[in-house]
């Protein structure tokens, strides 16, 4: 089914997508519309164009391909399926999600895996192929976030205030330097027992945008981790 979103009420365009019997959709011409994908579970989608606001938010299980850049909030809460975007996202990109898989071509923007959190099989991924904002990983609780940052040379490929108020979860940054991090979090270089957990899910990156998975895993990365010793507190002060 191929619908042409040109300038249609987000309303309206979501309504067809929902009534629609169809298992695999395309939408031409998007220009924007918001909250498209809202808890699906059943449908493939194929973006053409920018989506607005809220794209897969309550994902349930669905599969969304973005071919362009996608606004602020993706994958918002979202509880399984997969969000791939061949662009850029916007700030707040897998806000609080707790399953699924988010993979982003380019760069996000601020606050992207604040209040990620996982439970027993449901561990929510967040890869990402250039650089984050500020506040990566901001009270994170759970899940896996991976920053290559493929255009960095090297350099950390994070903004500001990395893992503040982080309580569980991972991230891992492809880097030859150790990123300068908050006390309340402990950084190491990780040892190829952490490469092998995260193999698949770059393999999987890979796969969708072209890139050699054997020279990404040949790679240093350091891994980003909580300190139950040492609880988060100052968390907004930046030296």
């Amino acid at each position: 089914m191929i619908i042409e979103a040109n300038l249609k009420d987000y309303k309206e365009l979501n309504e067809e997508i929902r009534s629609s019997n169809e298992s695999e959709i395309t939408i031409n011409k998007c220009f924007g519309q918001r909250y498209i994908g809202d808890a699906l579970s059943d449908k493939k989608i194929t973006i053409n164009g920018t989506p607005g606001n809220a794209l897969g938010t309550y994902l349930n299980g669905a599969d969304i391909i973005v071919n362009g850049n996608a606004q602020d909030a993706v994958g918002d809460t979202m509880n399984d399926g997969t969000i791939t975007i061949n662009g850029n996202s916007g700030d707040a990109t897998g806000y609080a999600m707790r399953g699924g898989k988010i993979f982003v071509k380019g760069d996000i923007g601020y606050r992207a895996g604040i209040h990620m959190k996982a439970y027993k099989e449901k561990q929510p991924v967040l890869v990402v192929g250039g650089k984050a904002g500020s506040f990566l990983g901001e009270y994170q609780a759970g899940g896996t976030i991976i920053i290559l940052g493929l255009d960095s040379n090297g350099a950390p490929p994070i903004a500001n205030f990395c893992g503040t108020g982080m309580h569980g979860g991972r991230i891992f940054l492809r880097c030859t330097t150790a990123p300068n991090l908050h006390k309340q979090v402990i950084v190491k270089e990780a040892e190829k027992e952490d490469l092998d957990t995260i193999a698949p899910i770059l393999n999987e990156f890979c796969e969708k945008f072209g890139y050699n998975c054997k020279d990404m895993l040949n790679s240093t990365y350091y891994l980003v981790t909580p300190d139950t010793k040492n609880p988060y507190k100052q968390m907004y002060v930046h030296n």
